[in-house]
């Protein structure tokens, strides 16, 4: 080939790559107006009067998407909430930290809770934030009871021939600890600290759905029941769905016709679009890895980090 065709392919070469390129940032740009329409239309949406639909989902932590999330059904154009639960629970603290935030709602407005296939525990917490629980037939709720749980790899340094040195203000300091055996006096305290927040929890079931100490007996030994078993037991108030909660919310709260509008956990990037957009134009420059890691990072939550005291049912944390 000679100069003058190489010269020729590769000025048609770099007119391409310029097409791609502006096609990229015209994409791009299209792509954020996109979303800003699309954020536009949920803001509009918000701004006017509608029942909001909001999901506590998986492990309960506190976390601050979940709690700003609630915190935007506390404006006045809510009118009513529907918390979707479907939790085992988490963190007894982050429990809380979410019950007390649906309490704040429900002290402004009527709040139906609807269990999704599961409020154990943590996710039972959740739920007594609300007015009212409905729940399937099939569903779990219960597990009322608070557990610590720990590693003991004392026999495994044993064998390893590994030992342990430290220096404590106070034999309770830092007790347990999985490469210490456990003492009578750090049980004794652990059982103690349990115990507190096992009895908060159940006052708190007591007087939410205003259970005898005989009824209350009976449904806090940790186990789980089924949504029918929960009608009978007082742990909730009827069998449905979220088209059940809604009609409640309209019959018996004179909600009317109002819209029902889902609150999403976004940060302020996804709701414009940003990040989808980059992605879309990352595949338009080949930049294949840049377009998955953007695709991963929207798609990703980070695991949950569960510390202290567990509000938490699943069937290996009962052995």
């Amino acid at each position: 080939m000679s100069e003058s065709d190489l010269f020729v392919e590769r000025r048609k070469l770099k007119r391409s790559r310029g097409r791609w390129r502006l096609a990229a940032f015209v994409a791009l740009g299209a792509a954020v107006v996109a979303g800003g329409i699309a954020a536009a239309g949920g803001k509009l949406r918000e701004s006017r009067s509608h029942i909001a639909r909001i999901a506590v989902q998986g492990t309960i932590t506190g976390d601050e998407k979940t709690l700003d999330l609630l915190k935007r059904a506390e404006r006045s154009a809510v009118k009513g909430v529907v918390l979707v639960v479907d939790s085992p629970g988490g963190t007894v603290t982050g429990s809380e930290a979410v019950h007390r935030a649906v309490r704040r709602i429900a002290e402004a407005k009527p709040v139906v809770a609807v269990v999704d296939g599961m409020a154990a525990s943590g996710g039972y917490i959740a739920a007594l934030g609300a007015e009212r629980i409905v729940t399937r037939e099939t569903s779990i709720v219960g597990s009322i009871g608070v557990l610590f749980q720990y590693p003991n790899i004392v026999g495994m340094l044993d064998k390893l021939g590994i030992r342990m040195e430290g220096v404590k203000t106070s034999p309770l300091k830092a007790a347990p600890n999985p490469v210490e055996p456990m003492t009578p006096e750090s049980r004794a305290a652990l059982e103690e600290m349990i115990g507190d927040s096992f009895d908060w929890f159940k006052r708190l079931v007591r007087d939410r759905r205003g259970l005898s100490d005989a009824e209350l007996a009976r449904v806090s030994d940790g186990r789980v029941f089924s949504g029918r078993q929960g009608i009978g037991l007082k742990l909730v108030d009827a069998l449905g769905d979220e088209r059940t909660a809604v009609d409640w919310l309209k019959r018996e709260k004179g909600l009317g016709d109002l819209p029902v509008t889902t609150y999403k956990r976004e940060d302020t990037a996804e709701r414009l679009g940003l990040v989808s957009a980059a992605a879309f134009a990352a595949d338009l420059l080949g930049a294949d890895r840049l377009a998955v890691a953007l695709r991963r990072n929207v798609a990703a939550e980070p695991p949950p980090v569960l510390d202290g005291l567990l509000a938490l049912w699943h069937p290996a944390a009962q052995n």
